[in-house]
């Protein structure tokens, strides 16, 4: 089986610049030092991908703030054409204001670029998932049969309530859209056995464990519990690996998930097999 990464954010020399608002940079950079993760290079993505073994990594143009959707775009649309064995991608749309027509542009971009789905990230543009003015965005995605990745569980920017990241939001998008395949970014913790209950009732709802130390995952006490017992066995075919690099290097999460002791079949699922089978793509490795 490959080894896919499925959430690796565009790298910062790719990315139009813009000056980060302190309620953002200065808790992220506490939780999760995003500021030195941040001067990680392309040329440093290929060179780890290529040291750890992994076949094939999915570029996200999230965003937490401002209106760089359209630059954000190129670029990823700018690397899935040069170099489509070693990377697909995830485009956006704007939030900031949220303009259907201009948002249904986009998706038409991404598709004719040859994307794979679009990232949106509401609760940082105090918008909840399950909001009805997305609504025509989610449904033009569905047409599209592109892929919706939603940012699930906590948030560390100290404006932006977690409420509007709750999974339950997952729960009433996929009631309505049956056909829209959901990603759950980050997996929804601290909500984990309702996340797990979302997944268990809709098979098109992956998780993606993005920006996520995986020891976690698999330890008493941190609240990922149910999640750890029920990817090894029901939910097996809808998890995702993702390590939202660089904020998690590839070398500690693929080291941290094969130590978990998971089912060797769940283990291939995790790492490639699912993902492959959700981006349509070859199962056999190799670039």
């Amino acid at each position: 089986m490959p080894v896919i990464d499925f959430r690796v954010r565009l790298p910062a020399e790719l990315r139009p610049p813009a000056e980060t608002p302190a309620a953002l940079r200065e808790q992220y950079d506490a939780e999760l030092d995003i500021s030195t993760s941040a001067r990680r290079g392309l040329a440093d993505l290929r060179e780890e991908m290529d040291r750890e073994g992994v076949d094939h990594a999915v570029l996200h143009a999230e965003f937490e703030f401002g209106d760089p959707a359209d630059a954000l775009n190129d670029a990823v649309a700018r690397c899935v054409r040069e170099e489509p064995q070693r990377f697909s991608g995830i485009g956006t749309v704007s939030m900031e204001p949220l303009d259907i027509a201009r948002a249904s542009e986009q998706l038409d971009f991404c598709k004719a670029a040859g994307m794979v789905g679009v990232s949106i990230q509401p609760s940082f543009f105090h918008t909840a998932i399950d909001d009805r003015r997305l609504y025509p965005v989610y449904a033009k995605a569905s047409e599209l049969d592109l892929v919706v990745c939603l940012h699930t569980g906590i948030n560390y920017g100290v404006t932006h309530p977690i409420r509007n990241d709750h999974p339950l939001m997952v729960d009433q998008v996929a009631c309505d859209l049956p056909k829209l395949r959901i990603v759950a970014c980050h997996a929804g913790w601290p909500w984990v056995t309702e996340m797990v209950a979302v997944a268990r009732k809709h098979p098109h709802v992956f998780l993606e464990f993005g920006g996520l130390a995986p020891k976690y995952v698999g330890a008493p006490g941190s609240g990922w519990e149910v999640m750890f017992r029920f990817m090894n066995s029901v939910l097996a075919d809808q998890v995702l690996f993702g390590t939202d690099w660089p904020v998690i290097s590839q070398t500690r999460a693929l080291a941290e998930w094969r130590a978990l002791g998971l089912k060797d079949a769940v283990l291939a699922g995790l790492l490639g097999g699912n993902a492959a089978r959700l981006l349509g793509r070859d199962p056999a490795p190799g670039r």
